[in-house]
């Protein structure tokens, strides 16, 4: 007779592929799901009676930036108690690998807090993995390589295209990735460097990614008045490259935008039908969250952050940002308004954080603009922010679309520190509470698919995602009738109610609602 490590007994099993839940036994034997079915009579090293509960694959988080922050808290608390069994990191073109001459001074700049704690613990792709793997952690992690990085390991943050051999150089950055075990590339195509980047050149990176068998992830172009033309562009890059696309955080951003995300699920539908492996991710809520600096033109942005704060200190300089910014529509008024820029972090100015920009303003006695500017001066600028910006029928449009996996465009984040974006506590049960239960816009089974499945097939998870005998033990029980999200933009650091087990590898890391600690998560290789 199998002698089972853990038994999941009662619960109704959600198997993450869109079938309807039926009330059945769950058997584990180390990190692997090997049976199904009534297993009333077995014996087991633990019994979890989860009777009246919802047994569902862990989520998977396709859109993540704890590329470092797993290293910062290993225990990635304000993810497991959301039932978040695995992370996708490496998104909007940044990574913490390759590191060039070219680069490292950037990264110790723009992550501060990782280096003064770590230093620098590796240069290449496969090292940055290879320290993610001894990581002791209690979340599976899986990465994309940045095609921001991969530029300035190259370029620096200059705003010219590559030569041929410095393309060469780039292809060769990717390559190491993939072969390392990267899911993909990705760019942040409103982030320096990556905006300086042609279609062209991200195609023949795509090329190398999707030679690997890589997804092609991104941040696009523009998410406003653009937001089809920056469709568009990715779908381009796709098709020629021949890579997968995942369009990240697919919303309309500003009032001028809005309901334009009809147009864009149409287009991402229509290349789909056609064959086309297209689709997106989303996060369930109207604000966004971001560095301050990327509101401004990229051209005070090209050099890197300390070239940027030199810039920021000039008069002249200030007056040319306003007409810019007035020509694209970022001042009040237009695309975003700066009432609606709060800001998330502040690591010199902690008495403004939770306020907005406008009054900010009002506070120092300075314009917006020149209030922007001195808080990125004296923050070095490492500002975060939170942009109230979108529109909450579009967020529905999004997030029932059958393309579309949830995602939280978020990180493992040190408990009470800042006021972040509350998707970084809130997101799978607020989709669970909000649109299942309570706004019945998507059923049960079909949220389960999108946090599961959906993400695992596109990235190549293989063995994850559905509970089938022969699929990885990681497990999320929740109570679907109390499950809800309890962070909100004014107190974000606020964990979830109704996710009662989570199991990672076979091994109990929530148990009835606390975390017990264990570190079982694995670093997870394409191939």
């Amino acid at each position: 007779m199998t002698r089972y490590d853990i038994v999941i007994r009662g619960g109704y099993v959600l198997d993450g592929a869109g079938a309807p839940p039926m009330r059945k036994d769950v058997g584990i034997v180390g990190d692997t799901i090997v049976k199904i079915g009534d297993l009333s009579n077995v014996e087991a090293e633990k019994i979890i009676r989860a009777d009246g509960l919802f047994v569902a694959p862990g989520f998977i988080d396709i859109h993540n930036h704890s590329d470092l922050g797993v290293f910062l808290v290993p225990t990635a608390d304000n993810y497991i108690r959301q039932g978040v069994t695995t992370i996708v990191v490496g998104n909007c073109g940044s990574s913490p690998a390759p590191l060039t001459d070219n680069n490292i001074d950037a990264f110790k700049e723009m992550r501060k807090e990782f280096y003064e704690k770590f230093g620098i613990p590796w240069r290449s792709f496969s090292e940055y993995l290879d320290k993610l793997e001894e990581l002791k952690k209690s979340i599976n992690v899986a990465t994309l390589v940045g095609h921001g990085t991969v530029r300035s390991a190259v370029l620096g943050f200059e705003n010219r295209p590559p030569t041929e051999k410095e393309l060469s150089e780039m292809k060769s950055f990717v390559e190491e990735a993939m072969k390392a075990g990267a899911f993909g590339l990705s760019t942040g195509l409103i982030y320096i460097p990556s905006a300086f980047a042609s279609l062209e050149e991200i195609v023949e990176l795509a090329k190398v990614a999707a030679r690997y068998g890589g997804i092609y992830a991104t941040h696009m172009r523009n998410e406003g008045n653009l937001l089809i033309d920056a469709v568009i562009e990715a779908l381009t890059i796709g098709i020629r490259s021949g890579a997968s696309v995942e369009i990240s955080h697919l919303k309309a951003s500003g009032i001028p935008a809005w309901g334009n995300v009809k147009k864009a699920l149409a287009l991402i539908e229509d290349y789909a039908r056609r064959g086309f492996d297209v689709s997106a991710d989303a996060y369930p809520y109207t604000a966004s969250s971001t560095g301050l600096e990327a509101l401004l033109p990229k051209w005070i942005r090209e050099g890197g952050r300390r070239k940027l704060i030199e810039r920021l200190k000039d008069p002249e300089i200030i007056e040319r940002i306003r007409r810019d910014l007035e020509r694209s529509g970022v001042m009040e008024g237009r695309y975003i308004e700066w009432h609606q820029v709060v800001i998330a972090l502040s690591e010199t100015h902690p008495e403004v954080v939770g306020k907005d920009l406008a009054e900010i303003s009002r506070e120092w006695n300075l314009d917006p603009l020149r209030a922007t500017a001195k808080l990125l001066i004296d923050d070095e600028g490492g500002t975060f922010v939170v942009i109230h910006a979108m529109n909450e029928n579009d967020v529905k449009e999004v997030i029932k679309h059958p393309l579309v996996a949830i995602s939280t465009d978020g990180s493992i984040r040190e408990f009470g520190k800042g006021k972040p974006h509350p998707r970084n506590y809130g997101t799978y049960p607020r989709v669970l509470a909000k649109y299942v239960r309570e706004e019945k816009i998507i059923s049960l089974p079909e949220a389960i698919r999108k946090m599961t499945s959906l993400p695992a097939r596109k990235i190549g998870l293989w063995d994850r995602g559905i509970i089938r005998p022969g699929m990885k033990a990681d497990i999320t029980i929740f109570n679907f009738y109390t499950v809800k999200d309890t962070a909100t933009y004014e107190d974000p650091h606020s964990y979830p109610q109704g996710i009662e087990y989570v199991i990672v590898n076979g091994v109990v890391v929530i148990e009835e609602g606390r975390h017990t600690g264990a570190t079982p998560g694995r670093l997870l290789r394409k191939g």
